[in-house]
């Protein structure tokens, strides 16, 4: 299969098939690691912090479009996270009116901690792979991700450049 040529639809079938496997893998090792590090927190509620440290501080209208939930699950969320003090509400500097919500410190170490026990349990299965299937992997994965729209991780979550206020 060229890369000008779409798959037919069993390949596509069979690629899913194999993603869906793959990411069985994957929502386990989260999984893991959100419960090693974080123990009380539940996986929505760690994504909601991702999403902060990966996009700096969002209104809460924003912040429920990007997760994909009502506003009314994104407010009670960030409730449950400004409570346990991983989350806080800010003004906006631009826009006294508007609030924005962010991480706190611990919110940042939180997420800091749960990502690096991921990493390792991630490269431990990348270790037991063969060295030449291993930058196919890379490749892939990296075409999947940019089909689906993720964006890079930041160098700083408080990247001024970066930050959305919408």
């Amino acid at each position: 299969m060229t890369e000008d040529v779409p798959p037919n639809g069993d390949e596509v079938d069979a690629i899913t098939e194999t993603v869906l496997t793959a990411s069985r893998l994957l929502v386990g090792v989260s999984a893991k690691s959100v419960a090693a590090v974080a123990g009380s927190i539940s996986l929505p509620q760690f994504r909601l912090l991702v999403a902060l440290g990966s996009r700096g501080p969002l209104k809460l209208v924003a912040l429920a479009e990007l997760l994909g939930v009502n506003p009314s699950t994104a407010t009670r969320t960030v409730d449950r996270l400004v409570s346990a003090g991983w989350a806080e509400r800010n003004s906006n500097p631009v826009s006294r009116r508007e609030i924005t919500v962010g991480l706190t410190k611990s919110g940042r170490e939180l997420v800091d901690q749960v990502t690096d026990y991921r990493r390792r349990e991630i490269a431990a299965i990348v270790q037991r792979m063969p060295v030449r299937r291993r930058e196919e992997l890379a490749e892939a994965l990296q075409a999947f991700t940019e089909a689906g729209e993720e964006p890079p991780p930041r160098t700083s979550p408080y990247d001024a450049g970066l930050t959305k206020w919408d």
